[in-house]
C-alpha cells in the first residue's frame, strides 16, 4: 500500500516525531493537516505550523497548517471541518501531541496535572472522536496514538504518577476504541519507541544534549508509523507496537542510520518499555 492521496490529521505536527511522520507520508504524496499551536518561532522549540507546511510540500505532499489547541473541543472540530473542506475526507488520525512533567505527586501542581490530562488523554479522545465520522468513510482508516504498552507496573507510576496516568490514558483509548470500531474496519493502534528519541523534550526537559546523542532520530518512529499505516486496517488493530519490532518485521536490519549523534555508549531505553521487550530486543540498546 501507499499513502498517496490519503489525508492525515496529525496533532503536534509542527516538529519532532509528528513532523517526521508527516514528512514520511508526504514522500508518497499524502495530504497533511498540521494541527498544532505554534505559529511563531520559539527559541527552544524550533518549527511552526508554517515551516512544517513548507517542508511537507518540498517532500511532495500537500499541507494545511491549522493553528489549534487540542484542549478546545470546538477548535478540534473546526480543524477537522477545515481538513475535510480542503482534502475531501480524512483517512488517518495520528495522536502525537503530548505534554510531559516528570514530577512526583507533591511536586506536581494541579494546573500541570490538568494540562497533561487535557492534552494527552483528553486530546487523544477528542481528536479521535472528531475524526471518526470521516474515518468511517475511508477505505483504509487508521488511528495511531503515540502512547506506551499497558505494562501496569508500579515502577512506571511511582516517579511521576500524573504523567504516567496521562500517557496510559492515551493507551486506554487505543484498547477500547480498537474493539469498539473493529466492525467498522478502523484500525486503532499505539506506537512507542524502544529508545529515547532526539526531540525538544529530550533536549530541554530530560537529559540535554548528552541524552540526545544517545537517542535515535524521529525518523525511526516515522518509518514504523508508515509501516503500520500502510497495512490493511481490518487486519491490524488493537496493537501496542514498539518501533524497532515493527521495523524488524518489515525486514529492517540497519538501525545505526537512526542514531541521533556519535556516542560510545548504548542508547537510552525509553520509559514504559516492558522488561520482556528489552530482554529479547536484538540491539540490546547497543549501537548496532
Amino acid at each position: 500500500m501507499s499513502l498517496a492521496g490519503k489525508t492525515l490529521f496529525i496533532s503536534g505536527a509542527s516538529r519532532g516525531i509528528g513532523l517526521a511522520i508527516a514528512l514520511r507520508a508526504a514522500r508518497d504524496g499524502a495530504n497533511i493537516a498540521i494541527v498544532a499551536k505554534t505559529t511563531e518561532a520559539h527559541p527552544k522549540l524550533p518549527g511552526t505550523i508554517f515551516t512544517a507546511a513548507q517542508e511537507i510540500e518540498r517532500a511532495g505532499g500537500a499541507a494545511l497548517p491549522i493553528a489549534c489547541d487540542i484542549r478546545s473541543e470546538d477548535k478540534v472540530r473546526e480543524a477537522v471541518e477545515a481538513t475535510v473542506a480542503r482534502f475531501g475526507g480524512i483517512d488517518v488520525c495520528v495522536n502525537n501531541a503530548s505534554a510531559i512533567s516528570l514530577t512526583g505527586t507533591l511536586a506536581t501542581e494541579m494546573k500541570r496535572y490538568d494540562l497533561m490530562q487535557s492534552i494527552n488523554t483528553r486530546g487523544t479522545y477528542v481528536c479521535s472522536q472528531a475524526t471518526l465520522p470521516h474515518l468511517k468513510k475511508s477505505t483504509n482508516a487508521h488511528i495511531l496514538t503515540l502512547s506506551p504498552p499497558l505494562d501496569m507496573q508500579a515502577k512506571w507510576f511511582a516517579p511521576h504518577v500524573a504523567y504516567s496516568i496521562a500517557k496510559y490514558g492515551m493507551s486506554l483509548c487505543t484498547l477500547g476504541m480498537a474493539q469498539e470500531f473493529r466492525r467498522d474496519g478502523i484500525a486503532v493502534n499505539s506506537l512507542w519507541p524502544l529508545t529515547t528519541i532526539d526531540t525538544a523534550a529530550v533536549r530541554n526537559l530530560l537529559g540535554g544534549d548528552g541524552m540526545a546523542k544517545s537517542s535515535r532520530t524521529p525518523e525511526v518512529m516515522a518509518d514504523a508509523a508508515y509501516a503500520i499505516l500502510t497495512r490493511p486496517a481490518r487486519e491490524c488493530t488493537g496493537n501496542f507496537f514498539i518501533d524497532e519490532e515493527v521495523l524488524r518485521a518489515e525486514g529492517v536490519t540497519d538501525f545505526a542510520k537512526y542514531a541521533a549523534g556519535p556516542s560510545d555508549g548504548p542508547y537510552f531505553a525509553d520509559f514504559f518499555v516492558p522488561d520482556e521487550v528489552l530482554s529479547h530486543t536484538k540491539t540490546a540498546l547497543t549501537r548496532s
